[in-house]
């Protein structure tokens, strides 16, 4: 056996047994997922935890193992999506430097394990690899910013300092979202887009009356970096957007390679339904990923929601949840973990690889949980001292997702070396 199929064997049996969930029930749950889904949206309540970051993972990979699904979609730029795709084909650099470019929350050992083990399926089955894209066009990345001051500092050495002021400040957002920086209290105060802006309108005086050679080509650049503020979270003032641009991407690519997909992102994008955010003060209905691939796929797109009671997640302890949030309600059965198929007669006991509730009819799940839900969200902007309005509210649970998992106590993923937190 080679080194990395090695590696990623011994992951695939400790990271398993690390989880509250018996094989057989993992076994289980992927199977009642796989059953007439063409993509399979796998959503977590958090990015932060151990927990739900490594059910996504060991589902997905008994989604391929079993199953035949050999697309992987994140939430990531075409580039970075491009370089986590080259790793697991190519083997090309590590696991850890492929995420270099990645989206912060992707930046864990728990994602540089899941890309190892794709690694190792895929060097053992290269006439059937797993492929992975993203949910976005190609985007601005630190090196576009290298690119532009090293063209000023040769063509106008003067207006560096300028252009370096406006640069610098909002380069820091490929770290920490601009509005992360916000809620911590670390923003430099003006908005990150209007500074983009300031620095086109400096390159594109330079370029004109410089005609210097290659400016074209750096004002390209600099059209990357104003579009990625302006569509930041914080540069379009919302967590809506975009939504039905990233579903024609992976509705696309499906269609083209015929491949069954797995989408790993939140359980707001992977809802198969519009909801509210809590913490958003207007309450506006959203529509997500997930609802646009419904109306696409009807029932061959499949939501799953991965929850949690409490925990200690390393940048924030999670207390136990306000009573009328769904996660309390879950976080009462007596096991560490469960799951509930609302399309059919069952749920699996994390614990001892079981089912209970057999006796429950699939009209009767779905008639007791078809009503309005609140589910609990801990994203980069979460405040214990707003936890009643940490949540994501559907109209109908069963009409946003077909399979519930929950975990009732996380813990705190593991960070790569280096990544702000």
């Amino acid at each position: 056996m080679n080194h990395d199929i090695a590696h990623a064997s011994a992951y695939t049996s400790a990271h398993t047994s690390a989880l509250p969930f018996s094989t057989d029930s993992l076994d289980g749950l992927a199977a009642r997922i796989a059953t007439g889904a063409t993509i399979v949206g796998i959503g977590g309540s958090t990015r932060f935890s151990h927990e739900v970051s490594g059910l996504q993972d060991q589902l997905f990979r008994r989604l391929v193992t079993q199953h035949g699904f050999r697309l992987l979609a994140l939430q990531e730029h075409a580039g970075a999506a491009d370089r986590l795709d080259r790793y697991v084909r190519t083997g090309e650099g590590s696991a850890e430097s492929a995420l270099d470019a990645s989206w912060r929350p992707w930046r864990t050992t728990e994602t540089a394990a899941a890309l190892r083990w794709i690694r190792a399926f895929n060097r053992d089955h290269p006439d059937d690899q797993v492929r992975i894209i993203g949910t976005k066009p190609a985007q601005a990345q630190h090196e576009d910013y290298d690119a532009v001051l090293g063209h000023v500092r040769a063509v106008a050495p003067d207006r560096l300092p300028e252009l370096a002021a406006h640069l610098e400040p909002i380069r820091t957002a490929h770290d920490l979202d601009e509005h992360v920086q916000r809620s911590q209290g670390v923003h430099p105060g003006r908005p990150f887009a209007e500074h983009a802006r300031d620095a086109l309108a400096l390159l594109t005086s330079l370029t004109t009356a410089e005609g210097a050679k290659g400016g074209e080509a750096v004002l390209a650049r600099m059209r990357l970096i104003v579009d990625f503020h302006e569509q930041s979270v914080a540069g379009r003032g919302s967590f809506g957007g975009e939504d039905d641009a990233a579903a024609d991407m992976l509705a696309g690519h499906q269609r083209r390679t015929g491949l069954r997909m797995v989408f790993w992102d939140g359980i707001a994008h992977t809802s198969a339904a519009p909801f509210r955010l809590g913490m958003v003060s207007d309450g506006a209905l959203m529509p997500s990923i997930g609802s646009e691939l419904r109306a696409r796929y009807g029932a061959g797109y499949v939501a799953v929601a991965i929850g949690f009671h409490h925990g200690d997640l390393g940048v924030v302890t999670v207390p136990e949840p306000p009573a009328d949030f769904l996660d309390a309600e879950l976080g009462r059965a007596d096991t560490p973990a469960h799951w509930l198929d609302l399309r059919g007669e069952h749920a699996g006991d994390g614990e001892r690889g079981e089912h209970a509730g057999d006796g429950e009819r699939g009209e009767d799940i779905r008639r007791r949980w078809a009503g309005p839900a609140k589910m609990r969200v801990i994203s980069g902007v979460y405040d214990p001292a707003q936890d009643a309005d940490a949540y994501l509210s559907v109209a109908s649970l069963t009409a946003a997702f077909d399979v519930l998992a929950h975990v009732h106590e996380a813990h705190a993923a593991h960070w790569l070396e280096g990544v702000r937190h």
